[in-house]
């Protein structure tokens, strides 16, 4: 493919803004369309009566993925883009005022759960060697390479990961995989929770989501220097720095195909052609919206959808300093809160409830003696249920649990307040029913029917994001602009 062949991506959440790097590297004029009047999709930002907040994804792992796109630009990723290790990835608080934090020294991390537990520091050590295991046995098969190309099972490395399959615990649960592991329910629920990080429900997913502990506590958690949002403003600075052209409010009408060729685009009216095309776009609005003209997979289309978020962003008239970046307060009956996600019209009377405070490490992101709270809980995705209803009363148990924890009335403290929830996430993202995964991982062969990077009907029409391959998360976004690019490579 010459240089002077172009590339319309559209959308510019992380996994397009990391696409549009990689394909201007190998030369390609690339376009990128946003319907909003900013970058970042998801991982955006908002600035509220002196408090900033990081609207989207507040944890930071697998931070080389990242520096990467500085590499292969030949720029040195430390002089654009900075970041730290945490000494504790988060803290968790419960109501009967135990404490427990999760540190990044592995000795340290085992002896606390032993401590606070009541775990043996083997069980522990155990654990997070089984994590490392399904780790390696799934990173060059489910998160480096397409699952939807032959070439992939074709090679030495890949055969020999799928002979160990056996090893993920694909067909059992992570809660019944963690109760064979540890004796305590806390702790149990302590690793339950990773199956959070992509909108699933540890009763029900495979127990091969155990690989998410591999990466927040022995890769590590990371802030970046100036906050979340800062991932964005990097990657869009190098994007545009390699002549990637950005057009913000500018949605996308169309897709448009010709003789079995994705030839282009409609915006505005116009017709812009363009020898590819690839949608950061939520995969089920990609085809109800800009392919409507066209068959769909209507049986991927209709799976099961992730669960959702909702989000208090408050500014705190007070600090706490028994509070870290992330910090963690459990439900007293988990299986309650998951069910009621399952039902999807409700949410529990006692949710676990996320704080992160980036001020704790960006002091700037609040005024003197406050403290900005992005203050989550997991819910199920936009059904039609009566939003305004649940909000008003997950906002009063929310701060009734948060308060009793930390006995102090939180709500007399809160001199600001945004929220997000699933019905503006959708709108704001283009994220069906506003799950914030794309389809669900609840099932042993999730990561099988994802979507592929690419068209199997459409010459030149290619996807990235979290609705496709391999998944939703920064990380996996990331890998998914990486397995695009490469597969457009090889094609064209």
């Amino acid at each position: 493919m010459s240089t002077n062949s172009k590339a319309l991506i559209i959308g510019s959440g992380i996994a397009g803004l990391a696409l549009s790097v990689r394909l201007a590297v190998k030369g390609y004029k690339v376009q990128v369309f946003e319907a909003n009047a900013y970058a970042g999709g998801k991982l955006s930002e908002r600035e509220q009566d002196g408090f900033r907040f990081d609207a989207g994804p507040s944890l930071f792992t697998m931070p080389h993925f990242v520096s990467e796109l500085f590499e292969i630009a030949r720029k040195n990723p430390s002089e654009h883009f900075k970041y730290k290790r945490l000494e504790v990835a988060c803290r968790y608080l419960y109501e009967d005022g135990l404490e427990v934090d999760a540190f990044a020294d592995q000795n340290a991390f085992r002896k606390e759960l032993s401590e606070k537990f009541g775990e043996s520091e083997k069980s522990v050590e155990k654990f997070l060697k089984k994590s490392r295991e399904i780790y390696s046995i799934t990173e060059n098969v489910f998160l480096n390479k397409s699952l939807h190309k032959l070439s992939t099972y074709l090679n030495a490395g890949t055969i020999k990961s799928m002979m160990q399959l056996y090893k993920l615990q694909i067909y059992s649960s992570m809660y019944k995989a963690n109760s064979q592991f540890f004796k305590n329910e806390r702790t149990v629920q302590f690793f339950n929770r990773y199956a959070t990080y992509n909108g699933s429900n540890p009763y029900k997913a495979p127990a091969t989501l155990n690989v998410i502990p591999y990466l927040e506590n022995e890769i590590g958690a990371f802030f970046p220097e100036g906050g979340m949002y800062n991932i964005t403003k990097s990657i869009y600075r190098l994007a545009k720095s390699l002549g990637v052209e950005f057009n913000f409010n500018m949605p996308v009408e169309e897709i448009l195909i010709e003789n079995g060729k994705a030839k282009g685009i409609k915006v505005d009216g116009e017709k812009l052609e363009s020898d590819l095309v690839i949608s950061n776009m939520d995969m089920v609005s990609t085809y109800r919206r800009l392919l409507g003209k066209h068959k769909a997979p209507e049986r991927l289309l209709r799976q099961e959808k992730s669960s959702s978020a909702l989000i208090f962003y408050w500014g705190m008239n007070k600090t706490f300093p028994q509070l870290d970046l992330h910090n963690i307060f459990f439900s007293n009956d988990y299986k309650k809160e998951f069910d009621a996600i399952a039902a999807g019209k409700s949410i529990d009377d006692d949710p676990t409830v996320y704080v992160n405070i980036s001020s704790k490490y960006a002091p700037n992101d609040a005024p003197e003696g406050a403290e900005n709270w992005f203050t989550m809980i997991n819910v199920p995705n936009n059904q039609g249920q009566d939003w305004d209803a649940l909000i008003a009363e997950a906002r009063e148990n929310i701060l009734h649990k948060v308060s009793k924890t930390l006995y102090t009335d939180v709500k007399k403290l809160i001199v600001t307040e945004a929220i997000l929830d699933p019905r503006t996430i959708e709108s704001k993202t283009s994220s069906a029913q506003g799950a914030l995964y794309g389809n669900s991982s609840n099932t042993p062969m999730a990561a099988f029917f994802r979507h592929p990077n690419f068209s199997g009907k459409y010459k030149n029409l290619y996807f990235c994001g979290g609705s496709v391959h391999p998944g939703g998360g920064i990380p996996l976004c990331m890998l998914s602009a990486k397995i695009t690019a490469d597969i457009i490579s090889k094609s064209n």
